[in-house]
């Protein structure tokens, strides 16, 4: 049984009522529910089934020139195929006589670039001509890619191209067409296509992908085309010339370069010119049957190049009369290889010998080898064709036959083994049997002499042809799956406990997901590639496709690589325009009666997730003649927190149904529109979409269909966290969901708000008892009313916002840890400067700061709010892993954030009045008395004394100023500064970095800087003030406030 039927007899039956959430089952109806189901219902009505045959070609043409001439007899005319060095069944092939075809003798001979290489007088034994259905050629290198010119070259010249195309047509039948063609840089790709089947060939797309400098650029890569034969079967071929190279690092890089040709290449979309149905662009593993070709560079792994050039050529040999200028090289290099070997083995024995001098003598140690120079011993593992071969009992291999040397070498093929370790080409590619010999690297003008330069390349398979059906990729994934379902059993069966020992007497059969997965591998390696294979297409459509032939032409002599061919038989059923159309017109005429009969229906799905006890709960879809609203619960909702739902739109009705946002029904104190300001939606699937408000645009869904809609719930206005925390609105609201001709859904969505400290005034904020606002949850704050002591207003509980003096001790605290341990750790030494030294406005300016993960900010943002108003240490809610830095410069942008958020501000409009005049009056006096620092501090804190709680919050955030800034404005190291922040004897600097400080700014100018900095963030953060309306005016405002915070950081005057 395959596995496959396997896979289906296993596997239990999922009903639609057996999927959590699934859509209730419709009764059965005489239409099927789209148009484009009843038309494919209908297909055999307006299909034929067809048989042609596909021919895959592939060449590495080295550049070469002559080339082109031996094109169309290989190809085309089958010919240059040696019989007697591959193992080829060709049923009714031509038969050669010996004395008709031109010798390997005569044709090396003759061969030159101005004329063909192929044998004279060869009729081809491959299938030629008329024979063929669909001839696809993968060429490689037609130009010289090792050039930079060339490599380099901003576009592709078709130069080339052109001239291969002339020589095919010449040698194609009459009336074959070019169907898609394709050339990057090197590479070339031509599809062509007989007369009959031509029309047959729609939705022509071709691309290409280059890997190769930088990753991008055309020396490598690939071309692939798409074509739909028939309009039913969708076939993908692709020429690729991966990276060379015979190291590790070449390796993986051939697995790189496959693994962006995959994700890299993108199809036009297929659009049904009768249905009108619009397709979206495909990608590589949506097609039916995929055919992957070229030199893919994959050698032949742990065993020395030399070894299998001699074993090779042993074979080779044959081929050449004893007189022949190529048997003479063959032999010299087989002496000079078998030599090489001897003193090998030599080195390696004497290395033996001279570790057990008690056992063998030197004498015997230095015994010549008398070995006749064909017939060396087994090199490396490898017999040689002299030698016995080890083969298995049931095994009828020839243990001397080319074939048996051939199945010897193809386990150390890099290509097979990196498919077996699921690195390159393992999900559902395959191969035939290779029984031709390596197609690489041969000396131009030879049948059969390998590498004959100083390099002395070692042969390899490097020009391959691979195939894959959609049955394979879909065999493959299902597989996968299955070993990850197994594997969680185990890992379960593991953590429960269970001993499998004991298990053993109740088990019928054991079965090991990693053993078991590899021999059904095998298994599928196994198969029969020329038995026909059913393959379901993507379009509904059962194809059969088998290979007939893979094998290389030995005779080919232009190039050092031998060009190889494969031959498919597919059979399929195409589609006849006019019959389908006709089927097409007769079953929209049905649907649109029985569409006139019903009225469009929805039913929404809302997955509700996890609401605050972690449960899920799950909702059941609503009739459509229940009229009581959805609800979208998104449980608990906190300041600036993002919280998710889903609503699952689905149209369970008959006919189509056209669904979209209209305007909410308002209250007089909500604003007008679709929802919510707090509220936003992401239709489909799509991670990379934004989340926006909500738009009126009407999505058109077929009976059956689906859309996802995910709503996200954030308060991000300040405004909004102000409303919320004095009750004055309420996470609730609803949304109208329109169905054209239909009933309206109206989804009602609602959270519950968590109270946050932010947004609130001083006055309420120095009344939050221990345990933060959230102990107060179900309970509102209240101020005093008016002046007078108000007997309802919350008791007093500190003289200034706890939650600020939490931030400012922790900021003060960090900013000595953080700037003694970059001094501690070296960082200045190493070189890299502390952000104050780059930035005046650290710890508070944007710019300044060095964690620069937006995601990663916000997060640790959420944790300190969290921490605030659950009034919980910071650390509690703080990874220990984050880092003094990280968290000095996010405390700080909360601090800043709460500032802003006060109702009020530090400085409240009427008190800046007061202020202002200040400011006024000493810019008037300023050229003749000028105030004292001291006074014009005392007249700014007697005005903040009408409101102690602000003048305490005032002065507590100036004191901090002035700490920072004395810190990161000081040229000693952290400990060295004589301030508030620390105690205790001095540390001096290090010479590196006195010598260093030479060429910086002097202690006083930084001081200077960092006040003016710390007192334009700070200004605008605390003081609350009317804008100005004239930009002016604005910059005249800015400048006073500024100068009322830098009176308060500036040094005394000593």
């Amino acid at each position: 049984m395959s596995a496959s039927s396997e896979s289906n007899t296993s596997a239990p039956e999922l009903t639609a009522q057996a999927v959590p959430g699934a859509y209730p089952e419709l009764p059965e109806i005489q239409q099927p529910q789209t148009l484009a189901q009843a038309v494919h219902a209908r297909r055999s009505e307006y299909t034929r089934p067809s048989k042609i045959k596909i021919k895959v070609g592939s060449w590495n043409v080295a550049s070469c020139k002559g080339t082109e001439k031996d094109v169309g007899g290989w190809f085309v005319g089958g010919k240059g195929v040696s019989q007697s060095m591959a193992d080829l069944s060709i049923a009714d092939s031509n038969q050669i006589p010996p004395d008709t075809r031109e010798s390997v003798s005569e044709q090396e001979d003759r061969a030159t670039e101005r004329s063909s290489t192929i044998p004279k007088n060869d009729p081809g034994c491959l299938p030629h001509d008329e024979e063929i259905g669909i001839y696809a050629l993968g060429l490689q290198e037609v130009i010289d890619v090792n050039s930079k010119t060339e490599a380099l070259r901003p576009y592709t010249d078709p130069t080339a191209a052109n001239k291969w195309k002339k020589s095919l047509e010449e040698a194609l039948p009459k009336g074959y067409q070019l169907v898609a063609e394709q050339q990057l840089i090197g590479l070339l790709l031509l599809i062509y296509a007989s007369k009959e089947l031509t029309p047959e060939i729609k939705h022509v797309s071709t691309t290409s992908v280059g890997t190769g400098v930088l990753g991008y650029m055309g020396n490598k890569g690939a071309v692939t085309a798409r074509i739909v034969l028939g309009d039913t079967t969708r076939m993908v071929f692709i020429n690729s010339h991966l990276s060379a190279g015979a190291d590790k690092a070449a390796l993986d890089r051939r697995d790189w370069d496959a693994s962006q040709i995959v994700s890299r290449t993108r199809f036009s979309p297929i659009n049904d010119p009768i249905t009108g149905q619009q397709g979206k662009g495909e990608t590589i593993g949506e097609e039916d049957f995929a055919f992957w070709f070229g030199d893919l560079n994959y050698r032949l792994e742990g065993i020395p190049g030399e070894d299998v050039r001699r074993l090779l050529m042993l074979h080779t040999r044959n081929e050449y009369d004893l007189s022949q200028h190529s048997k003479v090289k063959i032999e010299k290099d087989l002496d000079e290889m078998v030599s090489s070997t001897h003193q090998r083995q030599h080195s390696q024995s004497a290395t033996t010998k001279s570790s057990n001098t008690n056992s063998r003598t030197s004498t015997e140690s230095q015994r010549p080898d008398n070995q006749s120079t064909h017939s060396s011993p087994t090199l490396s593992g490898i017999p040689s064709s002299d030698t016995a071969f080890e083969t298995d009992p049931e095994s009828t291999l020839d243990p001397t036959s080319l074939q048996a040397t051939l199945a010897s070498l193809l386990p150390h093929d890099e290509l097979h083994q990196r498919q077996k370790a699921r690195k390159s080409f393992h999900d559902g590619w395959r191969e035939g049997e290779i029984t031709f010999l390596p197609t690489y690297k041969y000396d131009v003008g030879s049948v059969g002499v390998f590498d004959s330069s100083e390099k002395k390349r070692a042969p390899s398979w490097c020009d391959r042809i691979l195939y894959r059906t959609r049955r394979d990729k879909m065999s493959y994934e299902s597989m996968i799956v299955e070993e990850e379902a197994s594997r969680k059993r185990d890992e379960q069966l593991k953590a429960e406990g269970i001993d499998t020992d004991a298990a053993d007497e109740d088990t019928l059969f054991e079965y090991n997901p990693e053993t078991d997965a590899d021999s059904d591998e095998d298994e599928d390696e196994n198969i029969d590639d020329r038995k026909a294979e059913v393959v379901n297409t993507k379009a509904g459509f059962e194809d059969q496709v088998s290979l007939d032939i893979y094998t290389a032409h030995q005779r080919v002599l232009s190039s050092d690589h031998k060009p190889l061919d494969a031959v498919f038989s597919l059979k399929y059923d195409a589609v006849v325009p006019h019959l389908k159309a006709e089927i097409y017109q007769q079953v929209a005429k049905e649907l649109d009666k029985a569409e006139n009969e019903g009225r469009p229906t929805v039913s929404v799905v809302i997955d509700q997730g996890d609401v605050n006890t972690g449960s899920t709960n799950e909702a059941a879809p609503l009739d459509a003649s229940i009229s009581e609203s959805e609800v979208v619960d998104f449980g608990d909702v906190r300041f600036s927190e993002p919280k998710y739902r889903t609503i699952t739109i689905a149209n369970t009705g008959r006919v189509p149904a056209s669904v979209g946002f209209v305007d909410r029904p308002v209250a007089m104190s909500q604003k007008e529109g679709l929802a919510p300001e707090w509220l936003f939606v992401r239709s489909g699937n799509s991670e990379e979409s934004k989340f926006q408000p909500p738009s009126k645009d009407l999505r058109n869904l077929e009976p059956g269909d689906a859309i996802t809609i995910e709503l996200l719930l954030q308060v991000l206005s300040v405004e909004s966290v102000r409303d919320l925390n004095e009750g004055r609105t309420h996470l609730e609201d609803i949304l109208v969901l329109r169905v054209s001709g239909g009933r309206d859904h109206f989804i009602s969505v609602r959270g519950r708000w968590l109270q946050s400290s932010f947004g609130r005034s001083i006055d309420k904020l120095i009344r939050i008892p221990e345990g933060g606002i959230r102990k107060l949850q179900s309970q509102q704050l209240k101020g005093k009313s008016s002046s007078s002591d108000d007997p309802l207003a919350s008791p007093v509980m500190w003289s200034a916002p706890r939650e600020l003096f939490r931030l400012t001790e922790s900021i003060e605290d960090l900013t000595e840890r953080t700037v003694a341990d970059w001094s501690m750790t070296g960082a200045e030494e190493s070189g890299a400067a502390p952000p104050w030294k780059d930035h005046f406005d650290w710890p508070f300016g944007k710019e300044s700061w060095l964690l620069n993960d937006q995601s990663q900010r916000d997060d640790l943002n959420f944790e300190i709010r969290e921490a605030l108003d659950n009034d919980q240490p910071f650390d509690e809610h703080l990874s220990p892993g984050i880092s003094a830095l990280d968290r000095l410069e996010t405390l700080a942008e909360t601090l800043l954030l709460f500032l802003e958020s006060l109702e009020d501000g530090i400085i409240s409009g009427e008190m800046w009045e007061s202020l202002e005049a200040i400011v006024a009056i000493r810019a008037k006096t300023a050229g003749k008395k000028p105030l004292s620092k001291e006074d014009e501090k005392g007249w700014v804190l007697e005005i903040l004394s009408s409101s102690p709680n602000r003048s305490v919050s005032f002065v507590l955030i100036m004191s901090t100023l002035a700490r920072i800034a004395a810190e990161v404005s000081s040229s000693e190291p952290a400990g060295t500064l004589p301030s508030p922040l620390r105690s205790g004897s001095s540390v001096p600097s290090s010479p590196a970095r006195s010598i260093r400080e030479k060429n910086e700014i002097s202690p006083s100018v930084r001081r200077t800087k960092v006040n003016h900095a710390y007192a334009e963030i700070f200004a605008k953060s605390m003081v609350r003030v009317p804008q100005a309306s004239k930009s002016k005016g604005k910059k005249v405002q800015d400048d006073r406030m500024s100068r009322i915070i830098k009176l308060f950081l500036e040094e005394d005057d000593t």
